[in-house]
């Protein structure tokens, strides 16, 4: 039985909801639901490897999107403490998961700071493609784990239809787009990115999409 009083005198009811989900979920021992596809069943899977604290408080973050100060008072802990569980969170899904990455950009100083940048993280980089005929070449050679892509390419192609070229052989493959143009992404239309990454762009904002991308995208073709 939840103690009703977390609820009042709250100004977002979003907090004290979240913090009674925790403590059900907790006494229930953190458990993860029952899967409804065969990839959110590998997914999931991959989270259980995940000690149940960093799992939620990563869960919390990247998915709900709430601040530290807001998960610090959901689970009822300080904010440093928040930030350790979420940083080894990522560092044991970074370990946890090796996939092979396809690199659309034609810019070369970006591509390779983006594969290095993938490389650091343990994963393997099948190539990188500058315009959509080389892309889609590049998938058919080795079919990639997750692609991230560029919009405007060399030859004035389309990433987005490179993509999708790609995407009709491989549907399920998770597309990470860094792109100057992120506005045209606004029309509903496939391809749907499972980030969308603006340039100029952090280091972290790429480790943080490829992790999630890797983890809870998970294709059958990934290590487990």
């Amino acid at each position: 039985m939840v103690d009703t009083s977390i609820f009042e005198g709250a100004d977002d009811i979003k907090l004290p909801l979240f913090r009674a989900f925790h403590l059900v979920w907790a006494s229930a021992g953190a458990p993860l639901g029952e899967p409804d596809t065969r990839f959110s069943e590998i997914a999931q899977g991959h989270m259980a490897e995940l000690t149940p604290n960093t799992r939620e408080a990563l869960l919390l973050s990247s998915i709900e999107r709430f601040s530290t100060a807001d998960i610090a008072q959901i689970m009822q802990i300080d904010g440093d403490e928040v930030t350790q569980l979420i940083e080894t969170a990522w560092r044991q899904m970074e370990s946890a998961i090796a996939g092979r990455v396809m690199v659309i950009e034609d810019e070369a100083i970006i591509a390779m700071d983006i594969s290095a940048i993938v490389e650091e993280m343990g994963h393997g980089v099948t190539g990188i493609a500058s315009t959509r005929t080389e892309a889609v070449k590049l998938a058919d050679t080795e079919r990639p784990d997750l692609i991230l892509a560029d919009i405007q390419l060399a030859d004035n192609s389309s990433g987005i239809d490179a993509v999708n070229d790609i995407l009709e052989k491989f549907p399920d493959t998770p597309v990470i787009f860094i792109t100057a143009f992120p506005e045209r992404f606004l029309t509903g239309e496939r391809p749907e990115p499972a980030f969308l990454i603006a340039k100029p762009y952090a280091e972290d904002q790429v480790r943080s999409a490829v992790s999630q991308a890797m983890f809870f995208s998970s294709t059958a073709t990934l290590t487990a």
